[in-house]
């Protein structure tokens, strides 16, 4: 199974990816590590990713998950996908991907961000990824205020992962 957390920056798809991918066994791949050296750069300074800016590297990370796929392995991904075009994308040729979307209030991420230290987005960039987002219809939602441990049990559960 190919299981995406989706959301904006800050909404805590790395610490649940790192939580299920314990519990699961199953790797965890951070979407933000395949960006390339121009897109962080971009970011850095305070600009936000256009359409043009995401497609190769919505491409990259399509690949990762299609070799995943073909060597029969699950895989969890943490990846914003804001668009419904983005998810479309990532999920070309996988089989069923299945989607969490990590939701938030922008005050609640906002304070996540303005704490997180060692990250190239600034939290300047985060009004422009609320109004980027198009909330998925076929995505499992989590209201993330609670503690991870709860949240990843709330997946695994909703979506039977441990059967």
């Amino acid at each position: 199974m190919i299981l995406v957390l989706m959301g904006v920056s800050g909404s805590g798809k790395t610490t649940l990816g790192l939580a299920l991918s314990r519990e699961l066994g199953w790797p965890y791949f951070d979407a933000d590590d395949y960006h390339p050296a121009a897109n962080v750069e971009k970011m850095r300074a305070g600009a936000p990713l256009n359409d043009s800016d995401r497609w190769p590297w919505l491409d990259r990370l399509n690949e990762l998950l299609l070799g995943q796929q073909a060597r029969g392995q699950s895989a969890i991904l943490g990846c914003s996908a804001l668009k419904q075009a983005y998810r479309e994308r990532l999920a070309r040729g996988l089989d069923r991907p299945r989607w969490v979307h990590l939701q938030g209030s922008f005050g609640l991420i906002l304070s996540r961000l303005q704490a997180r230290t060692g990250h190239y987005m600034p939290a300047t960039l985060l009004q422009s990824q609320f109004a980027t987002l198009e909330a998925p219809t076929d995505a499992f939602t989590l209201d993330i205020a609670a503690a991870p441990e709860v949240l990843a049990r709330q997946v695994i559960d909703a979506l039977g992962l441990l059967q």
